[in-house]
């Protein structure tokens, strides 16, 4: 006589958190992604990159004002990354007023969804933890004693607004794009990765050239940018499956 299979494996092996979609999109990044950071931020690899980063550029950051890096890449990226998040916008609000294809709607109010959030939250975080740049620090030419994340600071010390980064959000949020291709054209979504991956490297790697943040700083970024747009993803993608399913009651409903 067959034996069922106990009634509690079942959701276990039907668990969202463990599918393939799961482990690729979610535990894979956070698998790689905190070890990264806490080898950096804890083991001293931020200080290892920076070091070597400050005596190819003889000692001190001749990076920091130069053209290419302070003028491209950080104020012309900025409003680069600002102008394409009003694009986003505007076809939103296009297609949302007379845009037919109703997938294309919630993928692009996705986008710009993710974008304030990926964007908003790394400046909440700046703005509530409290962390010098690396210029600031007495062994980079600065006045600072280095004061590690859970490391408490003496008192009336100036807090600076160096951790996360700041600037790689504009290029990490865009990492939305892989999603935003899942969702309305999947063929796309390598392309949407490297777009985000691209920017926000292009962005991060400039900043630790002028000394303005540490390598972790960038880790943080990318990762909290990616989980952010991947739980939003998923509440899209579940608001679309619920219309599709309601959509065959509505029709009944109106004939």
């Amino acid at each position: 006589m067959p034996v069922r299979p106990l009634d509690s494996v079942a959701p276990l092996a039907t668990s969202p958190l463990a599918s393939k979609f799961a482990v690729t999109h979610l535990w894979l990044p956070v698998a790689l992604g905190l070890p990264v950071f806490t080898l950096l931020m804890g083991f001293g690899g931020d200080q290892w990159v920076a070091d070597h980063l400050f005596r190819l550029e003889g000692g001190h950051w001749a990076l920091q004002d130069a053209w290419v890096t302070r003028t491209v890449v950080h104020k012309a990226g900025k409003w680069l990354s600002t102008a394409a998040a009003l694009v986003a916008i505007l076809l939103c609000f296009h297609h949302w007023r007379k845009g037919r294809d109703h997938t294309l709607r919630w993928a692009l109010l996705y986008v710009v969804i993710a974008m304030a959030l990926g964007t908003g939250v790394i400046s909440l975080l700046k703005s509530l933890v409290p962390m010098e740049c690396p210029w600031d620090l007495l062994r980079y030419g600065g006045h600072q004693p280095f004061i590690g994340l859970f490391t408490a600071r003496p008192a009336g010390m100036a807090a600076q607004a160096c951790f996360p980064a700041g600037h790689a959000s504009a290029g990490y949020a865009w990492l939305s794009l892989y999603f935003f291709a899942l969702l309305w054209r999947p063929s796309w979504r390598w392309a949407g990765l490297w777009i985000g991956l691209g920017t926000g490297l292009v962005f991060g790697v400039s900043q630790q050239l002028r000394g303005a943040h540490f390598l972790s700083h960038d880790v943080a970024t990318a990762l909290i940018c990616w989980l952010l747009s991947l739980g939003l993803y998923l509440i899209v993608k579940r608001v679309l499956a619920r219309r599709q399913l309601d959509r065959p009651h509505r029709q009944e409903a109106n004939a």
